[in-house]
């Protein structure tokens, strides 16, 4: 099997990345997802990016600069997912690689990801791609609408 082809994402891939981000803990429908797709594609300070495979997409990654006014710039995944089924062959490490490489180039001199505590797996795999937890944090949310 041929390794996966990583893209930038696009709107013809809104069903896929939906049935991913569902998988990952998020449900999302396609219409969802091809609004959410054009709010980050063409975006200076974003990059989302697919890994497809002859058949289908596998796994996504979005990644933003972030500008804050206590760090200096740096950049933050905001949701990697791979297929539960294609787990375990270097496409998230991949992924990691190519949204590394997109920071580095924009100037940011750190990247940054969450993920929650009982991901275990998660963990592990960014602790072997040479990430370090720094802080844990509690998140608050508040309904808008």
């Amino acid at each position: 099997m041929s390794p996966p082809r990583i893209r930038a994402m696009c709107r013809d891939d809104a069903g896929a990345v939906a049935k991913l981000a569902t998988q990952l803990g998020y449900p999302s429908s396609e219409e969802q997802l091809v609004e959410r797709i054009a709010r980050v594609v063409g975006r200076e300070d974003a990059a989302a990016l697919v890994a497809d495979d002859a058949e289908s997409v596998v796994a996504w990654i979005h990644v933003e600069l972030r500008l804050t006014l206590v760090t200096d710039q740096g950049a933050q995944v905001m949701a990697l997912v791979v297929d539960e089924r294609c787990r375990g062959r270097g496409i998230g490490a991949a992924l990691m690689a190519e949204a590394e490489r997109w920071a580095r180039e924009r100037g940011a001199n750190t990247l940054r990801v969450g993920s929650r505590t009982s991901r275990t797996a998660a963990r592990r795999f960014y602790e072997r791609a040479g990430y370090r937890l720094t802080k844990t944090s509690n998140w608050f949310e508040k309904q808008l609408a």
